[in-house]
């Protein structure tokens, strides 16, 4: 290698990073400005622990990246290393032979992730190979980027270390196990050892992990995979850990209470950016809920440095604790409006919103007609997008069969705007007659004793003030019962409006700008 070589891909117009195609919404490639504002905010909470020491010129710190795909934070660390130890190694080659093989380190997720990686670190996909910058120092052609096809441990039809449904993931040798290396195993340390060939401390932990598994949840259902990267992760006590997750964790999902509970009390989450639209911070990648990374300080914990990014706006920068209350309120203007509504110490719509799949009928319930019968029951369902009424057997629902009888009103389960500001927040409500049901699709308020309470709480889920509480604890497009626990009860008797429910909380002239810019006017006229 000459001193005109370099390993590195940035001065070629275009990056070869930023020009391939993600695997899926669930393993996406990190875009190299992404991943260096993470090792931005890496090297400055390395100098404020270590005495305003750089990080980059420290030959002695160790990185792995855990769940390489495209290589891109092995390949930029890389880089500002070679540049900040350029005193210290003055030899081009020398210097970075001693990064490649005692500095940075990973685990690649699939075969093919393990081969670009190592094309990014190493300018080939063989580590020793003919055009390796590395070929010197390694051995093997997989260099210190491991990858080997790992088999799921299956208890019955589950993997016992990620819950991967045996029916989807018993494959054939051809066909990649997803059965990450990083996570199926009980002692991470000894494993970690094992596969780079001595007793590993990494003082640095990066990456993107995947972030679903196909079928983990049961059945069709996906489960969230990313918080056993993180824990296990944890488990190796670097002393810095920093990871891109999707930011649905800060309020909901499957199994993630735990996870929440651990990461919003301990502490040691020390900075957080985060993401309300995904595509803003991963251009062409779109899903509910945004993104966000996060830098875990092992040594000492405190106040969260927080920076949202809603829409494609960036907020000022602030300090503040996480764990408030049981979810994390992204939106810290929120807060204030929050306590005073709370400090009324009212009952909520939590308590009168029924569960998921309120009459026990799946959203693809089919056994329904389109002419009424003596005995039928109205039914609310949706038909290819379409909200259609038919009839249904009365004998044909067993749940909840004291909700059929009384009015009600019926809330959209799920309703999706991928980050949108201002937002809508939920579909528009129906008022639901007596003798009648729903699928799925929506949930239930109620019972109403009359036509007039019913739409009494109509209008109160048309306001703003009402669909702005919501948000707070609404990270996507799911609205689930728990969703509507810091709405309050009302008295159903008036129309509600928004300058009736400003009044009673005593919401500020600048907290009523607030709301209703970040929530639009709701149009239930196509109901």
């Amino acid at each position: 290698m000459n001193g005109q070589a370099s390993f590195s891909l940035r001065g070629r117009n275009p990056d070869v990073l930023t020009c391939i195609a993600n695997l899926s919404n669930d393993e996406v490639f990190t875009p190299p400005e992404f991943a260096n504002r993470m090792l931005d905010t890496l090297a400055e909470a390395w100098a404020a622990g270590n005495d305003g020491a750089d990080l980059w010129a420290d030959s002695s710190v160790r990185f792995l990246d855990p769940c390489a795909k495209s290589g891109v934070f092995l390949r930029e660390i890389t880089s500002r290393l070679t540049k900040g130890l350029a005193e210290e190694i003055p030899d081009l080659v020398e210097r970075v032979s001693h990064i490649l093989t005692n500095q940075v380190f990973g685990i690649g997720i699939t075969n093919l992730t393990s081969l670009l990686s190592r094309r990014s670190v190493y300018c080939s996909k063989h580590a020793k190979g003919e055009h390796s910058i590395a070929k010197k120092s390694f051995t093997s052609d997989a260099g210190n980027v491991w990858f080997k096809r790992t088999k799921h441990t299956w208890v019955e039809d589950k993997c016992s270390y990620c819950g991967a449904s045996k029916l989807i993931f018993d494959r054939g040798a051809a066909l990649e196990t997803h059965a990450y290396a990083f996570i199926h195993t009980d002692d991470i340390k000894t494993r970690v050892g094992q596969l780079f060939g001595e007793d590993m401390q990494f003082d640095v932990i990066i990456g993107n992990p995947p972030y679903q598994l196909k079928g983990g949840g049961g059945g069709t259902n996906d489960s969230s995979i990313y918080p056993l990267f993180v824990e296990q992760a944890m488990n190796l006590e670097p002393r810095f850990l920093v990871m891109v997750i999707p930011s649905r964790w800060l309020a909901g999902g499957r199994g993630l209470d735990e996870f929440r509970d651990r990461m919003l009390t301990g502490g040691h989450i020390r900075d957080f950016v985060d993401y309300t639209k995904m595509s803003t911070a991963f251009p062409g990648v779109d899903f509910e809920g945004g993104v966000g990374y996060f830098l875990w300080d092992r040594d000492t914990t405190g106040l969260c440095r927080y920076t949202l990014v809603q829409g494609d706006e960036q907020l000022s920068t602030i300090e503040r604790k996480l764990d408030d209350y049981d979810i994390f309120v992204r939106d810290t203007w929120a807060l204030g409006i929050l306590q005073k509504v709370l400090a009324k110490n009212e009952p909520t719509m939590e308590q009168i919103i029924s569960g998921d799949t309120p009459f026990g009928l799946a959203t693809n319930f089919a056994d329904y007609s389109e002419t009424k019968t003596k005995k039928s029951i109205k039914l609310y369902l949706t038909l290819r997008g379409r909200r259609i009424t038919a009839w249904i057997k009365d004998q044909s629902i067993q749940k909840n069969r004291h909700l059929i009888p009384p009015w009600k009103v019926l809330l959209p389960e799920a309703y999706g705007e991928r980050g949108a500001v201002p937002a809508i927040v939920l579909g528009p409500p129906i008022i639901a007659s007596p003798d009648s049901a729903c699928t799925q699709t929506y949930l239930v308020a109620g019972p109403f004793e009359s036509e007039k309470a019913a739409a009494s709480m109509h209008s109160y889920i048309q306001t703003r003030f009402f669909r702005f509480l919501v948000s707070l604890r609404k990270i996507t497009q799911h609205a689930l019962r728990s969703t509507y626990s810091w709405v309050p009860q009302q008295t159903w008797d008036k129309t509600w409006t928004d300058a009736m429910l400003y009044k009673k909380y005593r919401i500020t002239p600048e907290e009523i700008e607030y709301i209703e810019s970040m929530i639009r006017p709701m149009d239930v006229s196509d109901e």
